[in-house]
């Protein structure tokens, strides 16, 4: 039976709907059938073709009911994290392409505008929906276009600094966008923080809202008040409301209009809800609660686990886990026994995460020893800096974050750690091309963005052995900011606990002599060349290979030997090709005599989107046919 034939089958309301005009021409008493379906077609498809599940079956009925009350594509619908639109995709012309989410040339795992009119803004990252949306109906303002914008935020992303800035500059500026505020409770870990607290507890009366609402209406109508005298009023009622009730609503403190919590999962209360609401002029909140992973027992039980759970069997809900017996351990716990280990033996040791206790192994050390362990939250700035100033009096953090997320705390890293020379470990996990995640959350810039700060250090380990020794290395007196970043995935030795051992700073290794030219390698791409080399040799060709480990400061000695001993050099990095090593290395030879010739192979200056990470590396030329037959074609044409 064909993917088609199945949909029909099995999904027959959701069938007849081709885009959200065929969902707005259903009776509202129709629209728990689509969820209902709507589920169904998310777990029957994501169990075979993994995705993010949790997030998109707990929004099912937002997703409906937004694109039946408003006016898609017209009005605009901001995505805040692209983990809860699957429905959204669904229900706008790309149900029969799903069975194609997030592989090679198929559909985006997050909202894209590049791939639909429906998707107004990129949505990979959390936190951004509200500034954008605020953008976007200041712009429809001053165009006069008849739109209405509405940002839906979720999975914990209102805790991020930049959703602060965007409900702080929304109080300012007059527009007349909505929020939808999908509160679960959960980003991808519990929730942390006093927000979340506050949170789950918020509470508004509904009646009292409606009341206030017809005053402001019938004063306006009467002209005892103006536009000039609106924020007056509506400071004015938040105020009694406050002494009234004894609750102060930080929405409402800001002027923003709150409406909640409702009941997240009753769609046709959420389209009553969303026509009231509709039309009013001035920002306004309308507070959801839902539950991650709804519709679905075992993700309800489990949401942290079912965030992105792979393959399952939809029947039973058993994961399909491959045999990792006498298989190497992802770099991440790699990563995170390492920590342990340094903190049982220096007390100055601390881990500090981004919300990603579990995904960065940093819940290794939360378990042992929950004091010396920091999870702030979806607020990476606040996570450097935080950092900055438990280095500042005496201690040394560890801190965890991926590397597309790190990008976000840029301004910290160089302020509030670098300038001061102060002594903290970036661990920068998911570096390089993450595979199915696509264009936004590639770590693929990081030693190019690193690589400028002064007295920075930048390093990559080759393998399991040397992630730890630089673990070791980066934690003894005197080293400073140190940069050490490794991937997604599993990593190279089935025994990857070695002893520690301190690296001088600013060293690489020569790993094979050649006679016929040599590659330069830093991190785990380093792997693909061994393989690569191990090709050629069985062609009768040498080639020689240097494992950099630091980007800066870089071994000149090596270049040196290189620049002397062969008359071409090639570099290699999973990290895009402008700024990384290959940059560093053309540097470097520029004012060199007889200097070789360079050939630099890394992620090309474009951006780069979904696939596995197999063929991704193909497709930037880094795997290792593709350094062999570089190399060979460098040869040939000598």
């Amino acid at each position: 039976m064909s993917d088609n034939e199945y949909i029909n089958k099995h999904f027959p309301l959701l069938a007849t709907i081709d885009s959200p005009a065929d969902l707005r021409k259903l009776d509202v008493k129709q629209l728990p059938q689509v969820c209902e379906e709507l589920r169904r077609f998310i777990v029957h498809f994501l169990s075979s073709n993994p995705g993010h599940f949790a997030s998109s079956m707990g929004a099912v009925e937002i997703n409906v009911a937004l694109h039946y009350v408003f006016d898609t594509p017209n009005d605009r619908l901001v995505w805040d994290v692209g983990h809860q639109a699957y429905a959204h995709k669904i229900l706008t012309g790309r149900r029969d392409l799903f069975y194609e989410n997030r592989t090679m040339g198929g559909l985006s795992g997050f909202p894209n505008p590049s791939e639909s009119e429906y998707d107004t803004f990129m949505a990979g990252h959390a936190s951004n929906s509200i500034s954008a949306a605020l953008g976007m109906s200041i712009a429809s303002e001053l165009t006069d276009k008849q739109r209405k914008i509405v940002a839906i935020i979720g999975d914990a992303s209102i805790s991020g600094g930049l959703a602060f800035e965007g409900l702080n500059n929304v109080s300012s500026h007059p527009n007349n966008m909505l929020i939808v505020l999908n509160d679960n409770d959960m980003s991808i870990d519990e929730n942390v923080g006093a927000l979340s607290a506050y949170m789950t507890k918020l509470t508004t009366s509904k009646r009292y809202n409606n009341l206030r609402y017809k005053t402001y209406q019938f004063l306006r109508r009467h002209h005892i008040i103006t536009d000039k005298g609106k924020g007056l009023v509506l400071r004015f009622n938040n105020a009694m409301k406050s002494l009234l009730s004894g609750q102060q609503n930080i929405f409402e403190g800001l002027n923003i209009r709150y409406f909640g919590p409702f009941d997240g999962h009753d769609v046709v209360q959420l389209v009553k809800t969303f026509r009231d609401v509709k039309d009013m002029t001035g920002p306004k909140i309308v507070h959801l609660h839902t539950r991650k992973g709804k519709g679905y027992k075992p993700a309800e039980e489990a949401p942290s686990v079912w965030h992105a759970p792979g393959k399952f069997n939809e029947e039973t809900g058993e994961r399909i886990v491959s045999d990792t017996t006498g298989k190497p351990l992802k770099y991440q716990d790699v990563f995170g026994h390492t920590l342990v280990e340094l903190a049982e033996k220096n007390d100055k040791v601390v881990g500090i995460t981004a919300a990603m206790p579990s995904g960065t192994s940093v819940s290794m050390l939360q378990e042992v020893m929950p004091a010396r362990t920091f999870d702030v939250g979806i607020s990476e700035g606040h996570a450097v800096t935080f950092a900055g100033g438990l280095a500042k009096d005496g201690m040394h953090p560890f801190c965890a974050i991926y590397s597309s997320f790190l990008q976000r705390a840029y301004d910290n890293i160089i302020h509030d750690v670098a300038i001061q020379h102060l002594p903290v470990t970036f661990c920068i996990d998911r570096a390089g091309l993450v595979g199915e995640d696509g264009v936004t959350h590639h770590g693929t810039y990081d030693l190019a963005y690193l690589r400028c700060i002064p007295g920075m250090t930048v390093s990559a380990p080759m393998d399991e052995h040397y992630l730890r020794h630089l673990m070791y290395t980066s934690q003894l007196e005197g080293k400073g900011a140190f940069a050490i970043r490794y991937p997604r995935g599993g990593g190279v030795y089935a025994d990857w606990k070695c002893e520690m051992q301190e690296l001088p700073i600013g060293k690489g290794r020569k790993l094979a002599d050649g006679d016929k030219l040599a590659v330069l390698s830093i991190g785990t791409i380093g792997n693909e060349v061994q393989k690569a080399l191990a090709k050629l040799k069985e062609k009768g060709i040498s080639v020689a290979h240097y494992d950099m480990i630091f980007l800066k400061p870089i071994d000149e000695a090596i270049l040196a030997e290189v620049k002397d001993k062969y008359a071409h050099v090639v570099t290699v990095e999973d990290g895009t090709i402008e700024g990384g090593l290959g940059s560093a290395v053309s540097e470097w030879l520029s004012d060199k005599e007889n200097a070789p010739r360079l050939t630099r192979l890394g992620i090309p200056d474009e951006f780069v989107h979904q696939g596995t990470v197999a063929q991704l590396k193909h497709q930037c030329g880094i795997d290792a046919e593709s350094i062999a037959d570089t190399i060979c074609k460098i040869l040939n044409q000598k």
